[in-house]
């Protein structure tokens, strides 16, 4: 399983690229998940202010 962003809704404001524990994000356009490196832990969907997040 992995982090699904929602390329639509994000808005690449990057409040998730920091809460990642693994530096599993990065903020281009949207947020980006390395998929390899994500341990699904939700701190990014926690803090996206838009709900572009989901496990």
């Amino acid at each position: 399983m992995v982090v699904d962003v929602d390329e639509e809704t994000c808005i690449a404001c990057g409040q998730c690229e920091p809460e990642c524990p693994v530096d599993a994000i990065t903020v281009e356009e949207v947020a980006i998940i390395d998929e390899d490196e994500c341990i699904d832990c939700g701190n990014c969907v926690e803090v996206c202010p838009v709900d572009a997040m989901a496990l």
